[in-house]
């Protein structure tokens, strides 16, 4: 099968690869229909994520066919359409019990592509199917639904739930990318007064004005948190939320967060960031870190579906798997070629 391998930092091939088998009886295989590409990939790429070794095929999202299912899978068959979620769980150790399956003490939490071959190929061997995969419902727009594999309870567990957003607040977001975009999707469930999104990308400003932002900051000269500050007749905000990975970014939450505030980080960090305590120690600041734990895909799935909110927004760009190599080079040069999300189809696969 033709698979998107890491060699290494700065180093990817399209390669043939064996299709993946059964290997435990919670397994299941599945057929790639349509997959995307993550930011958490190019921080892999950049040798930001040492745990991925080279020879390890990318990729933790998509929508695909089930092809194969171990003797121990009850919920899935042969045939059924799913959603992969970038999250793996066995729904049975203490953590998962909790509903943090990020943390799976079986062996799961966030693996695909990063552990075990991910979804970026024409299959992916999925442990755990029974708590790892959704059905997909009928008449369902699958590219939408790429979506939920990682970006939509990101945004909104990582950022959202965690920032604690509430109505009538204040709300930054640094950093305009698909994980922003869909933090800024789902923070108005809760109806905050002001969104505030940071990027340095005007035409991912212009877009996020669309999808609900109420107020937008160019970052190109470096002072967004003086600009946001003005915006905010100098009292910052109620929430600041890291959408980027980076130590600057990270820095403009600390310097707009309010007193009493929030700040939400979602970015991979790759570097540590500087932790300003001498100035926050005594404002009753907030900070939570995390990785998603997907318990939310369920609910977010139905505002999907009811139209609630539209994730298809965010794609910009379509490929097909042969034509991985390319879609790397639009995503990653995301300003250039004005990419958000983009969807790489497997023509083999006729979900």
């Amino acid at each position: 099968m033709k698979a998107l391998v890491y060699r290494g930092p700065g180093k990817r091939e399209l390669e043939n690869k064996p299709k993946p088998s059964i290997e435990n009886a919670t397994d299941a295989i599945v057929k790639i229909s349509k997959t995307t590409i993550c930011g958490t990939d190019l921080h892999i790429l950049k040798g930001d994520v040492p745990t991925v070794t080279p020879g390890r095929v990318l990729g933790h999202e998509g929508v695909g066919i089930i092809d194969q299912v171990g003797t121990n899978v009850s919920n899935f068959r042969v045939g059924d359409h799913v959603l992969i979620s970038c999250i793996t769980s066995c729904g049975k150790c203490s953590n998962c019990k909790k509903g943090m399956y990020s943390h799976c003490e079986s062996g799961g939490g966030w693996i695909l592509g990063n552990l075990i071959d991910g979804t970026q190929a024409e299959y992916v061997r999925i442990p755990f199917a029974d708590n790892s995969l959704y059905p997909v419902p009928p008449g369902a727009d699958e590219e939408a639904l790429v979506m939920l594999s990682d970006i939509l309870p990101t945004g909104f567990e990582c950022g959202v739930v965690n920032g604690q957003i509430k109505p009538g607040d204040t709300v930054a977001i640094i950093g305009g990318g698909p994980i922003g975009l869909a933090t800024l999707l789902t923070a108005q469930f809760y109806s905050p007064a002001e969104i505030i999104m940071v990027d340095i990308d005007d035409n991912r400003l212009e877009i996020s004005k669309k999808l609900g932002a109420t107020q937008t900051v160019n970052n190109s000269d470096g002072k967004a948190a003086e600009k946001v500050m003005a915006l905010t007749s100098n009292k910052g905000v109620d929430v600041a939320i890291e959408a980027i990975g980076i130590p600057m970014s990270f820095d403009i939450c600390q310097a707009i967060v309010t007193a009493g505030g929030h700040i939400a980080s979602i970015g991979v960090h790759g570097k540590p960031v500087q932790l300003d305590l001498d100035k926050l120690w005594s404002q009753n600041i907030t900070l939570t870190t995390g990785l998603v734990d997907t318990a939310t895909t369920p609910m977010l799935m139905k505002t999907v579906m009811s139209g609630k909110i539209q994730p298809k927004d965010l794609i910009t760009h379509y490929f097909q798997l042969e034509d991985i190599m390319a879609a790397y080079d639009a995503f990653s040069n995301a300003m250039e070629e004005r990419a958000l999300k983009v969807i790489i189809s497997n023509p083999s696969c006729l979900a």
